[in-house]
């Protein structure tokens, strides 16, 4: 069995985004790691290219800022790189450049790919998130965070990235078969300064929308406003060693206070009825699980 680790990157130094932590986090259980570098304003391609991994792959590419409906961008990329990966590996284990996956689940992953080698039925394996918000000691649970996504596929071209590059589907739009994992994705794209998440947000939006809507919506700041927070509880694991160093760095202030959460009766109704019975209410499934 070959694995081949896959993501995309731009402006990495700029936005502060993790993106050594990611790879570095599965690169043990990868026999290569295929990384599409697009054009940055900052030292990105050198960052990448310290790790001096004999595994890692780069691949210059240009992004096409005009392409501005619902990150489509992000997908084309992501398909960019995919299909650079040759058919000698057998599962391609794609993520981004804030997420991080915990050592704790490398062997739980290797016996899961092993024990789905030959059965081409199953597509790709569905990951369990936790998405940390604001600080390293808090995550998102409330219904705006996804809870599941696929984040290892087979090699196959037919399997394209979908929409803004969050999940898979296959080339004519069905929805992957998939098996769940016990394995978490530690999602930390919500987890900066306030100075680089609003510097990130701006330009993040800017492959969403055009310059009006920009305008209108996202306000012209230095810091990011956490006020308008969701429900968030504490977070009481343990980081993955790769990002041991930044969570000891961490040195601005975020305070959570429960009370202050504007929550409409229908949205206490709905966290009431997953907390007792783990049922969420017309949740997106971008899969279907065998």
């Amino acid at each position: 069995m070959k694995v081949a680790g896959f993501s995309i990157i731009r402006n990495a130094i700029k936005f502060d985004y993790p993106v050594i932590e990611a790879i570095t986090s599965i690169l043990p259980i990868c026999d290569a790691f295929y990384i599409s570098v697009g054009q940055s304003d900052d030292q990105t391609k050198a960052l990448i290219e310290s790790l001096q991994s004999p595994k890692l792959v780069i691949i210059d590419t240009i992004w096409d800022d005009s392409l501005r409906e619902g990150g489509k961008v992000l997908a084309i990329e992501t398909n960019k790189v995919f299909d650079a990966i040759p058919q000698e590996y057998d599962w391609c284990f794609y993520i981004q450049s804030d997420e991080v996956i915990h050592e704790r689940y490398h062997a739980t992953l290797v016996k899961a790919m092993q024990a789905h080698l030959s059965n081409q039925a199953v597509q790709g394996l569905l990951f369990n998130y936790t998405h940390f918000y604001g600080h390293y000691q808090y995550v998102g649970a409330g219904r705006n965070w996804y809870r599941n996504e696929i984040r290892i596929i087979r090699n196959d071209k037919r399997i394209r990235s979908y929409k803004d590059a969050q999940g898979f589907r296959m080339l004519d739009n069905q929805k992957l078969h998939v098996k769940p994992v016990d394995a978490a994705v530690y999602h930390y794209g919500w987890v900066k300064s306030p100075q680089f998440l609003q510097a990130k947000e701006q330009h993040f939006h800017k492959m969403w929308h055009d310059d009006e809507w920009m305008k209108k919506n996202i306000p012209e700041i230095e810091e990011f406003d956490y006020n308008n927070i969701n429900i968030l509880k504490p977070f009481t694991g343990t980081h993955p060693q790769v990002m041991q160093t930044r969570v000891n760095q961490a040195r601005w202030t975020f305070k959570y206070d429960s009370k202050k959460v504007k929550r409409r009766l229908k949205d206490r109704f709905l966290n009431w009825i997953e907390a007792l019975i783990g049922w969420r209410v017309g949740e997106n499934k971008n899969y279907k699980i065998l």
